[in-house]
């Protein structure tokens, strides 16, 4: 009987050794549902074993160019894809060439399917495509009170048949948004760590666009989101607004009162604008949270600044808002930190419904980002609203280049000289 027993469990044992393990590596093309609306992505994953490698791929771009996976773990038909960076990832199961689950994110859960090929999906679109190439205005009178968006249209070098979008609002930009004619409209959109977001681009008789955000749903009702586009000539036209200067969202209360701050960092020590490190220093204040798309992308230039003045001066600190479900383990955060090598000050502000109360000194502070700019004196100087990233280039170069200016300008100006009575 022990003998039986004994060739039972090493017959299961061998079995479960030699059950065939999956094959994952490739683009999976799939479909995730949100609000009632499925929206296209493609998860590429390279590797085997443990060395698993995974890209979410938008557009034309590489493998090596997207943000890539945290981590990337298969036990059994289990495969997991985590972007910790964005408190997301992938929980799915594979069975043959088929992938099922769901995506998340820390506020939101998508279900979806995809199946693996060699390469992305083709890129097909319906014939006589009209030309919506160039820059428009999308009016929109926003909670921010915000006067419009910008929508920059723009061919796909990669392939004619579709078209690479970016909407300009005053947190930030969209990201890319890929999508191709379909006899009717343009559907754009993309897939990101941060979750999915889906338009269509509708031409209309009177030469302004139908721009329907599909994804942006009154949760009782999935209702769609729909706006008109105007070129900026014919916006001026009807005397309708431009979009605002992202210098002029936001202001100070009192602009002779020093910028006050005080909060923990990552270790739990408090750290003050009255400490000595900040004394006679030019500092950037950066106001954000690990979830926040267009956070993401202001960190690297943040980073890029740091690095080039901090000998001459310049100090960075990130007050971080996070979601209240992330402010005990801070994982998200943590993460964030680590994704881009920050060498500068990051602080727990408290979660995002706390903004106002935790920036008492900000009138109309509402975007995310919002970055105060403060000379050595202490006292803000400029208040920027939101970040122009990557995927609206000229916009992207232009915040750069004035940021830098304004930097090179504050860096400039003598110290402060302190009474002796106030001198440590």
């Amino acid at each position: 009987m022990k003998l039986l027993t004994g060739f039972l469990l090493l017959s299961v044992t061998t079995l479960a050794q030699s059950a065939p393990v999956p094959a994952v590596s490739g683009t999976w093309n799939g479909i995730a549902i949100s609000h009632g609306q499925p929206v296209p992505f493609a998860l590429t994953i390279t590797g085997s074993g443990s060395n698993l490698k995974a890209a979410l791929i938008n557009g034309p771009a590489s493998f090596a160019d997207q943000p890539q996976a945290s981590s990337v773990t298969l036990d059994g038909n289990h495969l997991v894809v985590t972007f910790s960076y964005f408190t997301s990832k992938f929980d799915t199961q594979v069975t043959g060439d088929t992938l099922t689950g769901t995506f998340s994110t820390a506020t939101a859960k998508y279900p979806l399917t995809a199946r693996l090929a060699a390469k992305p999906a083709a890129v097909k679109a319906a014939p006589n495509a009209p030309d919506i190439h160039g820059d428009w205005e999308i009016a929109y009178k926003s909670v921010k009170d915000e006067s419009a968006w910008q929508l920059r249209v723009t061919p796909d070098a990669a392939n004619p048949a579709r078209v690479k979008a970016v909407i300009q609002r005053i947190d930030g930009d969209t990201g890319s948004l890929y999508g191709v004619w379909n006899g009717k409209n343009y559907t754009v959109s993309h897939f990101t760590a941060a979750g999915p977001l889906l338009y269509t681009f509708t031409p209309q008789p009177d030469g302004t666009l139908l721009v329907s955000n599909m994804l942006h749903a009154d949760l009782a009702t999935d209702r769609q989101q729909d706006l008109v586009a105007r070129r900026p000539a014919e916006a001026r036209k009807e005397n309708l607004p431009a979009p605002t200067d992202t210098a002029e969202q936001t202001t100070v209360k009192d602009p002779t009162v020093p910028f006050a701050f005080s909060f923990p960092d990552l270790s739990g020590k408090l750290v003050s604008n009255t400490d000595a490190r900040f004394d006679g220093k030019v500092v950037i204040v950066a106001i954000g949270g690990s979830w926040c798309p267009n956070c993401h992308d202001e960190a690297p230039f943040l980073v890029s600044l740091y690095k080039q003045f901090h000998s001459q001066g310049l100090e960075i600190v990130n007050l971080s808002f996070e979601d209240e479900s992330q402010l005990k383990s801070l994982s998200g955060l943590h993460a964030f930190v680590a994704r881009y090598n920050i060498p500068y000050t990051v602080l727990v502000a408290g979660n995002t419904d706390q903004l106002n109360e935790k920036i008492p000194q900000g009138v109309h502070l509402n975007s995310w980002p919002t970055t105060f700019f403060l000379g050595r004196d202490g006292l803000v100087k400029e208040v920027h609203a939101g970040f122009a990233g990557p995927a609206n280039p000229q916009a992207n170069e232009a915040l750069k280049r004035e940021v830098t200016e304004l930097i090179e300008h504050l860096l400039s100006e003598p110290a402060p000289v302190r009474s002796a009575s106030l001198k440590p």
